[in-house]
């Protein structure tokens, strides 16, 4: 539940810097073990990159990234049994040789030779039944791995590992590599295989899809599982110990613990010698049509098709709370290098190579918005480990995206685990209630 700040001063057992999703999550995990909990935002809503702006009745993301049905954090987290998950159907379309191709969604073993097979009948031709079967296969191994014996493979950029999986080059350039983009934001595909093994698991065991209503459901739900007056947005942390947060106006709050889930570079500004990683910039653009360009749920990787974004859906006809009703919402994001384009040139050169994907004129579309944020994804080369330190002193922790990986599952799971370290240095068994901390 949220509250405005007005007091100079206050105490709790555990201060939470951000109120994203990693610390949303420490927030819940904390207050379930009976810990007294304030988060403090400096922004006057919650959820962090992961917001939805509301303009002339359409919600607009500010984020590109793809949420997955098979996210464990989605389904075990607090609150977020109420979320409703709108996937992608019939799935995914792929843009290649000035047309669309569906490749349909994978989804552990069976869907995956399924779909495999599928594809195959649609391209009429054996050596793409072949190539879709291998693809298939190898998806469906990636399914049933264990993770540890995942994450104890050599890690090697993705862009490396590409060819070493069986794979015919032009599967892996047709589909792989415009999908392994989307789902990491890394055009050059410099991130770590481990990690793009692990997406590729989820992908291959649920569907990818948007949150109904806009992205900025999740933390709506997450913070109305906290009792009144946990959340305190407004609130400018400038300064972090083991046992107090300094804030801009808004006095000391003092604590037995702190754990700082702000964004990367925030993180780095709290606590001196933070590393900080490099980013992937992300511009997602919002077009209104007077028609919707494709009367289906379904994502398109651009593939070939030269142009900057790299994905884009008719956001509407996915979820269809997210237009007014009888509008088009066309939601497309861009990434790498293009994602700094200025908004105009930016607009002109996405339009051009959206009126190839969807096989038509782009001319009367209407920019709603175009949301640029140059730190929207921290990046994971390799050698990248995929549970860096959370407990950086007793009494001093840290969470977020860039601490696991660098996804929505990711930024929960991390402020889990901060919880749990935090509880074990108060003495407390993590997952059982406890009376609440005497104050110091």
């Amino acid at each position: 539940m949220l509250d405005s700040a007005r007091h100079t001063a206050h105490h709790a057992d555990v201060v939470i810097v951000g109120a994203g999703l990693a610390g949303l999550s420490a927030a819940q995990q904390l207050t379930a073990a009976g810990v007294t909990v304030t988060v403090l935002e400096t922004a006057h809503r919650t959820g962090g990159r992961m917001t939805t702006d509301k303009a002339d009745g359409f919600l607009l993301d500010r984020s590109g990234q793809l949420l997955n049905t098979s996210f464990p954090e989605l389904i075990r987290t607090p609150g977020l049994e109420a979320l409703k998950l709108r996937p992608f159907t019939p799935g995914v379309l792929v843009h290649a040789d000035g047309r669309n191709h569906r490749t349909g969604e994978l989804r552990g073993a069976k869907r995956a030779f399924t779909t495999a097979r599928a594809f195959a009948a649609a391209r009429a031709s054996r050596s793409a039944g072949l190539d879709q079967a291998r693809l298939g296969a190898a998806l469906a191994r990636l399914a049933a791995l264990p993770i540890d014996r995942m994450l104890a493979r050599p890690d090697r950029p993705t862009s490396a590992t590409l060819t070493s999986r069986g794979l015919p080059t032009r599967t892996v350039e047709s589909f792989l590599r415009p999908l392994l983009t989307s789902l990491l934001s890394d055009p050059d595909l410099t991130t770590s295989s481990r990690c793009a093994d692990l997406v590729l698991r989820g992908y291959a065991r649920g569907r990818l899809c948007l949150p109904a209503g806009g992205s900025g459901v999740i933390p709506e739900l997450m913070a109305a599982q906290l009792p009144p007056g946990t959340v305190r947005t407004g609130v400018e942390a400038v300064s972090v110990g083991t046992t107090s947060v300094g804030t801009a106006g808004h006095g000391t709050f003092t604590c037995r613990s702190v754990i700082v889930a702000t964004g990367a570079r925030a993180a780095a500004e709290l606590i001196p010698g933070l590393r900080l990683p490099d980013f992937h910039p992300v511009t997602v653009l919002h077009h209104t049509a007077d028609e919707p360009p494709l009367r289906d749920a379904s994502l398109i990787l651009t593939g070939t098709c030269r142009g900057p974004v790299a994905h884009t859906t008719v956001a509407s006809e996915v979820d269809p709370d997210r237009a007014p009703l009888g509008r088009t919402l066309i939601s497309s994001t861009v990434l790498g290098p293009s994602a700094a384009t200025p908004t105009p040139e930016l607009d002109r050169l996405a339009r051009a190579q959206l009126a190839r994907v969807y096989g038509t004129s782009t001319s009367s579309w209407h920019l709603l918005a175009a949301h640029h944020d140059p730190d929207a994804v921290p990046a994971m080369p390799a050698p990248h480990d995929v549970r860096r330190q959370v407990r950086l002193l007793s009494g001093l922790y840290v969470c977020g995206d860039h601490r696991d990986t660098s996804t929505v599952q990711g930024a929960l799971f991390s402020g889990r685990r901060a919880a749990q370290a935090v509880l074990r240095d108060l003495g407390i068994r993590p997952g059982h209630g406890t009376p609440a901390l005497r104050a110091a």
